[in-house]
């Protein structure tokens, strides 16, 4: 008996990893992007019980879009499982199941770092799945996704919006973390301290770890080397939770902490030379 395929619509990073990981591990998968090899493969997806999306959800100077994920859903079929791995501001995938009330559209945020995307997709530390509505079938269909997904130490089945706020809240932790090591680097530069020494040991305490505090590294967008947080999420998701945050909730004293935070990190990426086509693509030149 021919094992039920797995589809995976969009190649990149996120998308080819973890269809990587599927077939390691022995499960058939169909891919489909706009690569040559893979472009063939638009009515093999619509045979896919479960679909997996990992295309673009850019920040551009005008907002959030979503536009990509949501022309490529009409490629599954009708009562396809439909899984955006995508990041995604939070209500979209509620909007999703709205634009496409004939599918079981949920979210399950990807943790994948770039230099290191096949080992994390294929030995995840968290795999959630966020669901629109706690119904049954809902919850039988998360639990399928999840059984074809990799072991992880945590796993859990939430609301859509909780999964969808997760992978913003940790991608923007992340992103002060290495704000915070930057002002930190410049401080014990004007003692005449060796900032990797102070870092050393702000990373022994458990509290705090050695991640995302090196200052002067190399982009995971490219080999280059610079300051700020940079490539492909972070400054656009970043983007995308302040204007969140700005909307949603009634803060001009949080709306200010988060301004500044923007500011002074765009001008070490601007400083640095890091990173400037992201950059511009979230907020337009000289930004």
């Amino acid at each position: 008996m021919q094992k039920a395929r797995i589809g995976f619509i969009g190649q990149g990073f996120i998308g080819k990893n973890y269809a990587d990981d599927f077939e390691r591990r022995g499960l058939s998968v169909i891919r489909y992007a706009q690569e040559t090899q893979y472009i063939g493969n638009k009515e093999a997806i619509a045979e896919c019980n479960i679909v997996f999306i990992a295309v673009p959800t850019p920040t551009t100077p005008t907002g959030f879009n979503l536009s990509i994920v949501e022309s490529v859903i009409p490629y599954t079929k009708v009562g396809a499982t439909v899984v955006v791995k995508s990041t995604i501001s939070p209500g979209s995938t509620k909007h999703l199941t709205e634009m496409f009330p004939d599918r079981f559209v949920m979210h399950s945020p990807e943790f994948l770092r770039e230099a290191s995307a096949a080992e994390d997709a294929a030995h995840p530390e968290r795999n959630i799945i966020g669901i629109p509505e706690d119904s049954e079938e809902y919850r039988k269909r998360a639990e399928e996704v999840l059984n074809v997904l990799p072991r992880a130490p945590f796993a859990r089945i939430t609301s859509a919006l909780a999964a969808e706020l997760v992978k913003y809240a940790g991608n923007n932790f992340l992103y002060l973390k290495v704000v915070y090591a930057n002002m930190l680097f410049d401080l014990s530069e004007s003692f005449g301290i060796t900032y990797d020494d102070v870092a050393e040991m702000l990373a022994a305490d458990s509290r705090i770890g050695p991640s995302h505090l090196s200052v002067l590294h190399a982009s995971g967008h490219t080999t280059q080397t610079g300051r700020g947080a940079g490539g492909h999420c972070f400054i656009k998701d970043f983007e995308a939770f302040r204007r969140l945050y700005a909307a949603k909730v009634n803060d001009p004293a949080g709306d200010t902490v988060l301004d500044a935070l923007k500011d002074k990190n765009n001008t070490l990426l601007r400083g640095s030379g890091k990173d400037l086509d992201l950059l511009d693509q979230v907020y337009g030149p000289l930004s």
